[in-house]
């Protein structure tokens, strides 16, 4: 049984969905922090933010990233820890990925290795800036889509691409695709790779997310959810809005005796 403190990261809108896919999914900067706000009162300790221009659309704009970040802050202060994304949605550039970092400087961020290092030419860019992430002290999360991205990771590591700076690794349970479904099975390969010595989590596509999460919590490892993946409660119906997926994790970790992580114990972790 795994007792140690959980992260549940609260994803409520990702690049892509709009208010046809849920009346709930917050676009602006104000529903955003109004979800986080609820989020955290559900249990998150990290809210993955997405900022949306005037038109909906998932943009690494720094001023609107700015803008993001500071409607969560005025609205939560410093209860939930904000983790700004730079996913390129098959749009953006390493370099406005980068960009959008090194002006917002968001105490938390995520990076889709292959998006930072599309190619063996990419390496040594993403290498200066991780290690300025790193300096700078913000919190790094790299995303894995595969067991193999996994073992890519460990030699990135090794050769000092990614430096030792405490981090986190988002397993992502199967792959980007139209109705696409996840299921626990899909942890597997990631395991078997060797994960014991790492900060990891799961997030997943699908009706299943729930069994997902309940599986990763099992075993370990912390969870993502929320409507950037999933509009389904764990009874297959829509969701009211993203802390109630919250809550559901919340309610798993209680059952399995692991205490929630507050955002106070996440940066005192990941910021030496």
């Amino acid at each position: 049984m795994h007792e140690s403190p959980v992260i549940i990261t609260v994803a409520p809108n990702g690049a892509y969905k709009q208010k046809a896919d849920h009346p709930a999914l917050p676009i602006t900067p104000a529903e955003v922090a109004l979800t986080a706000e609820q989020a955290q009162q559900a249990g998150a300790t990290v809210i993955h933010a997405h900022a949306r221009d005037e038109q909906g659309r998932h943009s690494l704009d720094p001023e609107l990233n700015q803008r993001v970040w500071d409607a969560i802050r005025e609205r939560t202060g410093d209860k939930i820890v904000v983790q700004l994304t730079t996913e390129a949605a098959g749009i953006f550039q390493p370099e406005q990925q980068m960009r959008m970092v090194r002006q917002v400087k968001p105490e938390a961020v995520s990076f889709a290795l292959r998006e930072l290092i599309p190619d063996a030419a990419a390496e040594q860019q993403a290498a200066t800036f991780f290690h300025w992430v790193a300096e700078q002290q913000l919190i790094a999360q790299y995303i894995l889509y595969s067991a193999q991205e996994l073992s890519w990771y460990k030699k990135l590591r090794s050769s000092g691409v990614i430096p030792n700076q405490p981090h986190q690794l988002l397993f992502v349970l199967g792959r980007y695709q139209q109705q696409q479904q996840s299921t626990p099975q899909d942890l597997e390969p990631f395991l078997q790779s060797g994960c014991d010595d790492l900060d990891w989590m799961v997030c997943a596509f699908g009706k299943q997310e729930s069994l997902c999460a309940r599986h990763a919590l099992e075993l370990g490892g912390d969870v993502r959810v929320g409507f950037e993946n999933n509009l389904l409660n764990s009874q297959g119906i829509q969701a009211e809005n993203n802390a109630e997926l919250v809550q559901q994790v919340t309610d798993q970790a209680r059952e399995l005796k692991r205490p929630l992580m507050t955002a106070a114990q996440f940066r005192q972790r990941f910021i030496s």
